[in-house]
């Protein structure tokens, strides 16, 4: 249901409202109020029986919970699963009186692990696929554990602030963190807040929270590697908080037994339908009418359909996958939905208006849930359900470049965090200055390293070393967050090609580390690493190696021989050991290392594609240069394909196929070569970027001096 609040707010009595939504006396109100004393309703949205849901509008959205009239409810109190963030179940289209209702609830076999954990823990995460049935099973399971906890609930990642203090306030209380994630991030949950809450007497307090399992897989410990500076810092934070959490992992597909007791409900048409379908689709997954969902926004693109809806599903779906937190706005979706009609054919597809448009999305043909949840004053967001549809196209500019335009700092910031992950940093910058600029906590630190990245290390030597100072006065030297920036201030010192001053920066980190966070903390081992790399490249290889070989096996013990962080040792260790060592013994290890990071981590993971580059300058150092050049070029085009042309490390592998060509004795190709790493270098890398420098010195090589040789980057 759209309803539209209008310019001001207005007060309306709790027996007007009543009387305008045909409600009839008795009935429990719940409503989402912006301050625990605020009288305000503005607007009644998606009215469902025994159950209204009002908004109160004040201005103050980080104060936002679920409010049982003007209190905080009980558990006992919160009769429909929809309150807790249950997706609502499918509309039978010849089953009426089934719709706008939840089916009966189908007892879990997870249920005695999950009740137990419930009971002992104070923190315990649900995860699982989309419409795998998580919070209905959360949501059953309080219930039953806690009828008498107050339900706190925020409703936006703001809220996380006040519902955190209004639980501890709380004699009894569950804490309702529906789809963790989106509470997790700037201005949202902490790991100090949540021990703020945990450090009470058993069962004072429970958080109860659910997360799907693609958000979830982005906290194991192989992706820390594949992060640097403000993402790794933003994402240990979370990993932090994910760690204090028991995690109950809930199948898909449902078992046997579970199938067995649907039976017993087969006079409902969803649960019969998804009994004939359990084999192929779990069964609260055809509840929620996850498949039809998205067969429906399929179909809908045909000329008269509703290509117009599709569009905005598609405008809401590349929101959420670009980073957006919290629901979009309507009138956003209005102006973010164009241009993905338009590339669809625009006016040719006979589009609906935007008002039926988003009818048809938000109260789809098959559910009740719609491809959209959400309404008019809040926002709406894109059905998790399609966030993990398969060979997604990558989220396009202008979606991005128009949802930073109308997004508030905190939103900013996680915009560009998702871009600097994906690769994308010119929109990472973009994203964080915004941030910045506005004083989001972390962004100063974020800014500069994504500035380094994208090939500007003179200016994020300047923003770290602010960075440094500030936490250095507030914090003090040994602080782990001033460690942190100085850690990025080491690195990218060391991409300014000072080496000198990085080695000693990095010696004096991997010291007061060590004191600080012990010899086996990972930012203890990965500082020793930078100090190991910094000397290889001063001119003292076989310090290095002799650093990398004590550190690897460390790695090996501490996280094993496949983590990614083990497998960069060993092949920073195989590279300068090779320097003044047999090419062929360091040829054979760093082989039998790229079979295990192809297993470990895939064929196009950082980690495998840095081993493929120094295969290749190895067979280009033995004289096998048809062999390295070949090497060079797939290696070029799988890294613009992940990050793209100007990134530099993309122009790295652009330089060491030019030289390959040139050491071929093919100087018409490498020129041109170098033609196209300089173009697109230009674009990116600041002026006199040690990249640059070589594309020139290389250049003058190949039109005037000797062939160039040499061993190329450590990229």
């Amino acid at each position: 249901m759209d309803v539209h609040p209008g310019n001001g707010v207005r007060t309306w009595s709790l027996s007007r409202w009543s009387a305008a939504l045909g409600l009839v006396t008795g009935v429990a109100v719940f409503t989402f109020l912006d301050t625990l004393t605020s009288g305000v309703l503005a607007a009644a949205l998606g009215a469902v029986p025994a159950v209204s849901q009002l908004v109160a509008r004040s201005g103050q959205p980080e104060g936002r919970l679920l409010l049982h009239g003007r209190r905080i409810p009980r558990m006992r109190h919160v009769d429909r699963p929809e309150l807790a963030g249950v997706h609502n179940a499918e509309s039978h289209p010849n089953g009426s009186r089934h719709r706008r209702t939840q089916p009966p609830y189908i007892a879990r076999d997870i249920e005695p692990v999950l009740r137990q954990a419930m009971r002992r823990s104070g923190f315990v995460l649900i995860v699982g696929e989309s419409t795998a049935g998580k919070t209905r099973l959360a949501y059953e399971m309080a219930r039953s554990c806690f009828p008498q906890h107050h339900f706190v609930r925020p409703m936006t990642r703001q809220a996380i602030t006040r519902a955190v203090a209004v639980a501890r306030r709380r004699r009894r209380s569950v804490l309702w963190l529906d789809d963790l994630q989106d509470y997790l991030g700037a201005e949202g949950l902490t790991p100090s807040a949540l021990d703020s809450l945990l450090d009470t007497r058993r069962g004072r307090v429970v958080v109860v929270a659910t997360m799907r399992s693609e958000e979830h897989r982005r906290f194991e410990a192989r992706e820390e590697s594949r992060l640097t500076g403000p993402d790794r810092d933003a994402w240990r934070t979370q990993r932090d908080v994910l760690r204090r959490a028991v995690v109950i992992r809930l199948a898909r597909r449902w078992s046997d037994g579970e199938c067995h007791r649907a039976g017993n409900f087969r006079a409902d048409p969803r649960i019969r339908l998804a009994l004939r379908n359990h084999h192929r689709f779990g069964i609260a997954e055809m509840i929620a009418a996850g498949p039809e969902l998205l067969t429906s926004w399929q179909n809908a693109w045909a000329p008269g359909a509703n290509p117009r809806g599709a569009a905005v599903v598609a405008a809401a779906v590349d929101c959420r996958r670009a980073g957006l937190k919290r629901p979009v706005l309507r009138e956003w979706l209005r102006h973010l939905h164009v241009r993905y009609l338009e590339e669809r054919g625009g006016p040719d597809l006979q589009p609906e208006s935007f008002d039926d448009a988003m009818r048809w999305a938000c109260q789809a043909a098959f559910a009740t849930s719609g491809l959209l949840t959400g309404n008019y004053t809040q926002g709406y967001m894109a059905f998790d359900y399609l966030l993990e549809v398969p060979d997604l196209p990558a989220v396009p500019d202008h979606l991005w470049d128009g949802l930073l335009q109308r997004s508030d700092p905190p939103d900013a910031y996680d915009l560009g965090i998702v871009a600097h992950q994906e690769g994308r940093l010119a929109r990472a910058v973009t994203a964080l200055e915004r941030a910045s600029q506005a004083g989001v906590p972390g962004a100063d630190l974020a800014l500069a390293i994504a500035l380094g990245d994208s090939g500007k290390p003179r200016r994020a030597v300047r923003g770290l070393r602010a960075v440094v100072e500030e936490r250095t006065t507030r914090l003090g030297l040994t602080h782990p967050d001033t460690l942190v920036a100085r850690h990025q201030l080491a690195f990218f010192v060391s991409e300014c090609g000072d080496w000198p001053t990085a080695t000693e920066l990095s010696a004096r980190l991997v010291e007061d580390m060590g004191r600080t966070l012990g010899a086996g903390h990972p930012d203890t081992l990965s500082a020793r690493h930078q100090l190991a790399y910094c000397m290889g490249e001063s001119g003292d290889p076989d310090a290095a190696a002799a650093r990398l070989r004590v550190l690897r096996n460390d790695r090996r013990r501490i996280l094993g021989p496949a983590h990614p962080q083990t497998i960069g040792t060993t092949r920073t260790l195989i590279w300068y050991a090779a320097v003044n060592g047999p090419l062929e013994e360091a040829e054979a290890d760093m082989r039998q290392l790229l079979r295990t990071a192809v297993e470990a981590l895939g064929p196009d993971e950082s980690h495998t594609l840095a081993i493929r580059s120094s295969l290749a300058s190895f067979a280009l150092r033995a004289g096998r240069t048809d062999e390295a050049v070949s090497a060079f070029h797939r290696l070029a085009q799988a890294r613009t394909a992940l990050l793209g042309a100007a990134h530099p490390h993309t122009v790295r592998t652009l330089l060491d196929a030019a030289r390959a060509l040139a050491a071929a004795g093919d100087r018409g190709r490498a020129s041109a070569a170098l033609d196209e790493a300089v173009r697109h270098a230009s674009r990116s890398l600041e002026p006199g970027h040690r990249l640059l420098r070589e594309a020139e010195s290389l250049l003058a090589a190949v039109h005037h001096g000797p062939t160039p040789g040499g061993d190329g980057g450590h990229a």
